[in-house]
């Protein structure tokens, strides 16, 4: 893949596939799954500029395993890999362990 530096506190993320088997052992078919809002964290930025022209560094950095929402960002597929472009502001929390 293309290295990739996003911009101030914007973030790339890869999706993570969801499970596709309910809780009761059903098969849930491709067409009936929404998008995952989990991916794990590809590339993040320096931070935001802040108004006194400081730079507050990113809460989350390269390997993380995030949460967003699910309309959130900007979907692009690069080198045949579909990732979501988000500002730091749309990942709600980091998943840890």
């Amino acid at each position: 893949m293309s290295k990739l530096r996003p911009l101030h506190d914007r973030v790339i993320v890869k999706r993570l596939e969801e499970e596709r088997v309910s809780a009761g052992g059903i098969v849930i078919p491709d067409s009936a799954t929404e998008k995952p809002t989990r991916g794990k964290v590809i590339a993040a930025g320096a931070g935001r500029i802040l108004e006194d022209g400081k730079v507050r560094p990113m809460s989350v950095k390269e390997g993380d395993t995030v949460l967003f929402g699910k309309y959130a960002g900007q979907e692009i597929k690069i080198d045949g890999e579909e990732l979501v472009f988000l500002k730091e502001d749309d990942i709600v929390a980091i998943i840890e362990g």
